[in-house]
C-alpha cells in the first residue's frame, strides 16, 4: 500500500489538508472541505447499478473499483465515491463490501471492521435519541410522548435475529416504562441516511433536529428539536461527517464514506464525498444499492431528482452476470457454476427489464458482464450477442483476476457514452403525492400492475397526509431477489400487485419508506456465518475475511 499522504497528492491535497487515521486512510478535515466545495463542478459522475442479484451478489462493488483502476490506465483522472461496509453482513453470510481480488479497496480488514468509526458514531448517535425517548417516558415530562406510538429504534452494527422485537423497561419503576421495542442494523438507521444526505454540518443539524420520534398522546408528531438533544448528536458526529479517503489495490484514490441500505434507504455513498470527488477528480464512480428497480430508482428520486445540477449522473454502468441471468431463467441456485444455455437466455428477460428502467431515466449507458470463473465462453457470448442485437454497448470484465486491466474495454465505453449528453427523467414527479408516487414505481419501474394498502398501511397513510408529509419522495423497501415483493418471484414478472404493510417516515432524511413483503430492517445470521471462518494470528494479522 502507498502512504495515503501519497494518494492525497493525487488528488492535489497536501499533508496538513487531510487528517490521517495511521498510515493507509485519513479524513478530509472540515476546513479542506468547506474550502474544495467553492471550486467548481468538474467530474463526470459515472453511476454503477445492477441487475437482479443472486444472493452472494454479482460483484457490483469489485466492477465500480475495477472501472476506476481501468480509467486510471487509460490515463484518465478517476475516483470512487463508494459506501463504507457493515460489520453484520462481513460476519454473516455476504461477507466484506471492498470489493475482491486485483479490484479491492485496502487496508481491507480495517474498513470492514472498525475503520475510522463513523459507524459506531452513527450507532452512538441514533442510541442516544432512544436512551432520551425512554428517560422522557420514566419522568413523564411535558413532551407528554405515547408509549404505544414510539416510532424511533435502537441499533446496533451487527445481524442479531433475537432484538429485531424485545419488550424493554422490565424490573420495576426504577427501570423505565415497559413496551414493546427493537433493534435494527445501523445502516438502516435514519441518522445514517440522515448524515449521507446532509452536505454540510448546518444541513446535518436541521435534518437530525426533523427526526421524528414519535407522537404525543394527541397523536402529533414529537421531533428530536423537542429533546433538545441536537447539539449533543452533532458532537458525536462531528469527525463521521468527514469524508474517509483510501486507496485501491493499485493505488488509484477512493473516498469511503456511509453506507445506509439500500431497502429502507436510498442506498449509496454521502452526498459530501460524491461534490468533493467532483471537485477533485475528472471521473467519479459510485454505485447504488442492489439492482436498477431499487438503488437506481432511489439515487434518480431521492439523490438526483431535488438536487440534479449536482448529481445527475452522466453515464451508467449496468453490471450483470451469467450466473445471475441462469438463476432468473430457472437454473437450480446450486447449480449456477454449470453451463445452462436454455436457462441464460430465458434469464435474458431480467436484463432488458433493467434496460428498460434505465433507458426510461434518459442517461447514457453500458453493461458490464462480470465474468467469473466458472462461466462458459458460450455464455458469455450469448449475453454480448444479445445486447449487440439490441444496440447496447456492452464489455465482459474480469478485474477480480485482472485488476483495472480487465475492464479497460468497459472503460472505453464508458467515455464514449459520456459523449452523448444525459437527458434525466425522474420516476415521478417530485411534488406529487405519495400514493401516485408508488402507483407509477409499480407500473412504469417493477412492471407490476396496482398497490394494495393493509390496514396499517392505510391508517399511517391518513396520518401522514394530516401532518404535511403526503409529497415527500417515497422510498419503497422491497426484496432485491425480485421485481416484486416476493423474493420467489423470479426474472421479469408482469401484472402482480405490491403489498404495503405499513409506512416509516424518515422526516428527518427527507422521504417515506413504504415496507413491504417480509423485509428486515436487522438481518440474521445464517447457520454457519462468515464469523466462523475469520481466522487471527498472534500478530493481529486477519485472514479469511470474504
Amino acid at each position: 500500500m502507498i502512504p495515503i499522504t501519497e494518494i492525497a497528492k493525487k488528488l492535489g491535497l497536501s499533508n496538513e489538508e487531510i487528517e490521517p487515521y495511521g498510515h493507509h486512510a485519513a479524513k478530509l478535515s472540515m476546513e479542506t472541505i468547506n474550502k474544495t466545495m467553492e471550486k467548481p463542478l468538474r467530474g463526470k459522475l459515472i453511476l454503477v447499478t445492477a441487475t437482479t442479484p443472486t444472493k452472494a451478489g454479482e460483484g457490483k462493488t469489485t466492477m465500480s473499483i475495477g472501472l476506476t483502476q481501468a480509467l486510471c490506465r487509460l490515463k484518465k483522472n478517476a475516483v470512487a465515491a463508494l459506501r463504507e461496509p457493515s460489520m453484520g453482513p462481513v460476519f454473516g453470510m455476504k461477507g466484506g463490501a471492498t470489493g475482491a481480488g486485483k479490484s479491492q479497496l485496502v487496508p481491507a480488514a480495517d474498513i470492514n471492521l472498525h475503520f475510522t468509526g463513523d459507524i459506531h458514531a452513527i450507532t452512538a448517535a441514533n442510541n442516544l435519541i432512544a436512551a432520551c425517548v425512554d428517560n422522557e417516558l420514566h419522568f413523564r415530562s411535558k413532551l407528554n410522548l405515547d408509549p404505544l406510538n414510539i416510532l424511533h429504534r435502537r441499533v446496533m452494527d451487527m445481524n442479531d435475529r433475537a432484538l429485531r422485537n424485545i419488550v424493554l423497561g422490565l424490573g420495576g419503576k426504577i427501570n423505565g416504562v415497559p413496551r414493546e421495542a427493537g433493534f435494527d442494523i445501523t445502516a438502516a438507521s435514519e441518522v445514517m441516511a440522515v448524515l449521507c444526505l446532509s452536505e454540510n454540518m448546518a444541513e446535518l443539524r436541521s435534518r437530525l433536529g426533523k427526526i421524528v420520534i414519535g407522537m404525543n398522546l394527541e397523536g402529533n408528531p414529537i421531533s428530536v428539536y423537542d429533546l433538545e438533544i441536537v447539539d449533543a448528536l452533532l458532537a458525536i458526529l462531528a469527525h463521521a461527517i468527514k469524508p474517509n479517503l483510501v486507496q485501491t489495490t493499485e493505488g488509484t484514490p477512493a473516498f469511503l464514506h456511509g453506507g445506509p441500505f439500500g431497502n429502507i434507504a436510498h442506498g449509496t455513498s454521502s452526498l459530501i464525498a460524491t461534490k468533493i470527488a467532483r471537485r477533485l477528480s475528472d471521473f467519479v464512480i459510485t454505485e447504488c444499492g442492489f439492482g436498477a428497480d431499487l438503488g437506481f430508482e432511489k439515487f434518480c428520486d431521492i439523490v438526483a431528482s431535488p438536487r440534479q445540477n449536482e448529481f445527475t449522473p452522466d453515464a451508467v454502468v449496468l453490471v450483470t452476470t451469467a450466473r445471475a441471468l441462469k438463476l432468473h431463467g430457472g437454473a437450480n441456485a446450486k447449480e449456477l457454476d454449470k453451463e445452462n444455455i436454455d436457462a441464460l437466455i430465458s434469464g435474458l428477460a431480467n436484463l432488458a427489464r433493467h434496460v428498460s428502467i434505465v433507458k426510461k431515466s434518459g442517461l447514457p449507458f453500458v453493461i458490464g458482464i462480470n465474468r467469473f470463473l466458472t462461466d462458459s465462453a458460450n455464455e458469455l457470448e450469448k449475453i454480448t450477442e444479445y445486447c449487440r442485437k439490441n444496440g447496447w454497448s456492452a464489455a465482459v470484465g474480469n478485474p477480480f483476476d485482472q485488476g483495472g486491466e480487465g475492464l479497460k474495454e468497459l472503460g472505453e465505453l464508458i467515455l464514449s457514452e459520456l459523449k452523448n449528453p444525459a437527458q434525466f427523467k425522474p420516476f415521478y414527479n417530485y411534488n406529487d403525492t405519495l400514493e401516485n408516487k408508488l402507483n407509477s414505481l409499480v407500473k412504469n419501474v417493477y412492471g407490476g400492475n396496482k398497490v394494495v394498502y393493509l390496514p396499517k398501511a392505510q391508517k399511517q397513510l391518513s396520518w401522514l397526509k394530516s401532518q404535511g408529509y403526503n409529497t415527500l419522495p417515497i422510498c419503497v423497501s422491497k426484496t432485491q431477489y425480485s421485481f416484486s415483493d416476493d423474493p420467489s418471484l423470479l426474472n421479469a414478472p408482469e401484472n402482480f400487485s405490491i403489498e404495503v404493510r405499513e409506512f416509516k417516515l424518515s422526516a428527518g432524511a427527507g422521504f417515506v419508506v413504504a415496507l413491504t413483503g417480509e423485509l428486515m430492517a436487522m438481518p440474521g445470521l445464517p447457520k454457519r456465518p462468515s464469523a466462523c471462518e475469520i481466522k487471527t494470528d498472534d500478530l493481529g494479522n486477519i485472514s479469511n475475511m470474504a
